[in-house]
């Protein structure tokens, strides 16, 4: 998957990553599902926040 995306909200992502608002996600080199994309671009996750969106 080579889409990026706008990180609107702080978080840790599963391996430890911090993401600060205004990074891309996900970093450089790293390889992201399409399930884990949508968790955190909907309230679809445990905390109910929106973490990122299309960096389109």
């Amino acid at each position: 998957m080579s889409e990026s995306y706008k990180v609107v909200r702080r978080f840790r992502d599963q391996d430890g990553r911090v993401y600060e608002v205004g990074d891309v996600y996900p970093a450089e080199g790293l390889k992201i599902t399409k399930k884990r994309i949508k968790q955190l671009s909907s309230t679809n996750n445990q905390y109910g926040q929106v973490y990122i969106e299309s960096g389109e």
